[in-house]
């Protein structure tokens, strides 16, 4: 063999190694890389692994949840046409505020005849005291006149059957007496009747004609005051549906106002979410119209009483006809933080998404009936002005 020949062949030999070795390098940087991955792979499993544990597991979660709140129905307690109208949808107002002001000239004529009326029973009651004390005067006149007469009598009686009187001057003393006893009691009768007007010296104040004057005044001013339809609560006002010049009756509706500040949340969950919500529980909520730069805190407040109008609570069937059934979803009223609430309004029927912790399961079960005593209340009617007007009339016309 020459020596060209062989030359190849020992380079092909020396070549022989080196491509051994390329070969076996490969696969232990593949084998390298697989482990990282499935070490990665492995990370992410027990991360989940630990994330379900600690976490996820004691947490429910839904974004079928929206805003809720009361409607205040604002409804007239007179018959009237309306004036004015002050305010309208998605405006807010403060409790005490006019938001319709009926027509109130009938009102005003009412409430100036009821004025009228106790000055005059002040008046009468006046007369009819007067007129008292006057027949009382009367008979202690008579009980004086009649004492005269009997004492005559009596002295004209010692003298009868001596020649100092006559039986015709002794008759006419005792026809005197008689006479002034008829009057006397006249009188008396007349001084009764005078005092069973006035009750018998019953204080003016408590004189039946002059309470029933002060009722018919209190009540016409009530009417008065009722004209004005005023915000019973702070809140927005929603579903106006009244006009200028409309002829509304008592207990119409004009409009509702919704209490910003008393809202909730109604959180629809599915009933197999329901096993580990307690009442009193921790929630995490955020509102569609901030997003989740802004979080509200609230604490599950319990189950409502009737399930979600959107669900049926029957079984429903299918194309083919079979009965299927239906997943149930049912609301849970969730309470908001007041101070969040304040600084973050929200408005009936907005969207939420709300996260329930279920980790503390000492509270109550949802299908816990409580008795809750109810805050709501309307402020009182204030009296004070026409308490001050009456006085002001006994002042002038009782002294």
């Amino acid at each position: 063999m020459s020596e060209q020949e062989q030359t190849p062949n020992v380079e092909a030999v020396q070549e022989a190694p080196a491509t051994h070795m390329t070969e076996q390098r490969i696969p232990t940087g593949r084998k390298r890389k697989l482990i990282g991955l499935t070490m990665v792979f492995l990370i992410i499993a027990l991360a989940f692994l630990l994330m379900y544990f600690f976490v996820w597991q004691h947490e429910e979660s839904t974004d079928d949840a929206y805003v809720n709140g009361h409607l205040v129905q604002i409804t007239p307690q007179i018959t009237g046409t309306v004036q004015t109208v002050n305010v309208d949808d998605t405006q807010t107002v403060k409790a005490g505020q006019v938001l319709v002001a009926l027509e109130d000239s009938d009102m005003q004529l009412a409430f100036e005849r009821a004025h009228n009326e106790l000055i005059n029973a002040i008046r009468q009651n006046k007369q009819q005291t007067a007129q008292s004390a006057q027949a009382r005067a009367q008979v202690v006149a008579q009980q004086a006149q009649l004492k005269r007469l009997q004492a005559d009598l009596k002295r004209r009686e010692s003298l009868a059957g001596t020649d100092a009187i006559s039986a015709e001057e002794l008759n006419h003393a005792r026809d005197a007496v008689a006479e002034a006893q008829a009057n006397l009691k006249a009188i008396q009768g007349q001084e009764h009747a005078a005092l069973a007007v006035i009750g018998n010296n019953v204080p003016l104040r408590e004189q039946p004609s002059v309470m029933t004057a002060v009722s018919h005044l209190k009540s016409a001013w009530l009417d008065l005051q009722r004209t004005k339809i005023k915000a019973p609560v702070d809140g927005q006002i929603a579903k106006r549906n009244v006009q200028v010049g409309q002829k509304v009756a008592t207990g119409a509706p004009l409009m509702a106002v919704v209490p910003l500040s008393n809202v909730w949340v109604d959180a629809n969950f599915k009933e197999s979410q329901l096993a580990k919500i307690r009442i009193g529980q921790p929630v995490k909520i955020t509102a569609d119209v901030y997003g989740s730069k802004v979080t509200y805190h609230g604490k599950v407040a319990g189950l409502s009483a009737g399930t979600g109008a959107a669900f049926s609570l029957l079984p429903a069937q299918n194309a083919t006809g079979n009965w299927i059934k239906v997943v149930q979803r049912v609301p849970v009223r969730i309470t908001l933080d007041p101070k969040e609430l304040a600084a973050h309004p929200l408005r009936v029927g907005l969207s939420m998404d709300v996260e329930v912790n279920t980790r503390d399961q000492n509270g109550q079960d949802l299908t816990a009936v409580n008795s809750v005593a109810s805050e709501d209340k309307m402020n009182a009617i204030d009296w004070t002005p026409i308490n001050e007007l009456i006085e002001q009339i006994f002042a002038q016309h009782a002294s």
